[in-house]
């Protein structure tokens, strides 16, 4: 049985703490490094419902993508939801480490699971990693299809491969246009735009897409937009993370047992769709 010190410091050489950006939170949030590991969870947020499900499965170690303290705190009173989630954790003997920006430029990143997931050929970071001298860590992926699609055809399949959520995937662009180039980014990508269209792809997946960026991005180019829910694009990466600690487990013989929770946390629990009535626009008086 390996100590959760040897566990970390296997995580930290797949997603170095260094790597992150210097706003982020990444690492050990709590865990004995004495402490013996021999089943760990990964999760995207470290809300109380997967803390429960850590508790429920008997994990050691609880792997997060989302940090549960981004902004620092003064306080880890039970009394606040995040000094529950903390306070369960300790009381089970279980620690939480946290993932972020360090697994979203890694090689392999969230972005290369949620092309994965979509079923896309990856052919580069979409925003290279300027200290890696092979030019394969960084933010986002340029990808292509095996055969080109329709956008209505593509959105069908974020549809499908992607986790489902109430808010299903969103779609800017015409539904004929044909696809086979695009980008991706999981997680808000918004932020990426210029290097999206440098990147010189038909489509881009990504999530949190913004009025104001998303319609100057569509004036600017015929760039299909698939924005799809936040927590939907980078799920994937957990199943990626675990398969990642099992084969290091498997190398030093550790036995740990991974899993990967579906408790669906994006925030959002219903959809309405619109409907036509006399003050939609373009509706019948």
């Amino acid at each position: 049985m390996p100590r959760l010190s040897e566990v970390i410091a296997a995580l930290d050489a797949l997603w170095p703490p260094s790597r992150a950006e210097q706003w982020d939170a990444v690492g050990t949030v709590c865990g004995d490094p004495d402490a013996g590991v021999t089943r760990v969870l990964f999760a995207v947020d470290p809300v109380q419902e997967v803390v429960d499900e850590a508790v429920k499965l008997g994990a050691d170690l609880l792997v997060t993508h989302h940090p549960l303290y981004l902004r620092g705190t003064t306080t880890v009173s039970a009394g606040t939801f995040k000094g529950r989630a903390v306070h369960t954790l300790i009381k089970n003997d279980i620690a939480l480490h946290v993932a972020h920006t360090n697994a979203d430029t890694a090689d392999p990143g969230v972005s290369d699971a949620l092309a994965g997931a979509l079923d896309l050929r990856v052919t580069g970071p979409l925003v290279p990693d300027p200290t890696d001298p092979e030019g394969r860590r960084g933010l986002g992926r340029v990808c292509e299809l095996d055969h080109p699609e329709t956008l209505r055809e593509f959105a069908a399949r974020a549809a499908a491969r992607l986790p489902r959520t109430a808010q299903g995937i969103r779609v800017a662009g015409d539904p004929d246009m044909t696809i086979r180039r695009v980008a991706v980014s999981g997680g808000s990508g918004d932020s990426l735009f210029a290097q999206v269209r440098e990147a010189g792809v038909d489509a881009f997946v990504t999530a949190d897409l913004r009025h104001h960026p998303a319609s100057e991005a569509r004036e600017q180019s015929p760039l299909a937009l698939v924005d799809a829910a936040h927590w939907a694009t980078e799920w994937p990466w957990c199943e990626q993370a675990a398969a990642q600690l099992d084969a290091v487990s498997e190398r030093h013989g550790w036995g740990l047992r991974t899993h990967v929770s579906r408790t669906v946390t994006d925030p959002w629990t219903a959809h309405a769709p619109s409907a036509d009535s006399p003050t939609t626009p373009g509706a019948p008086n």
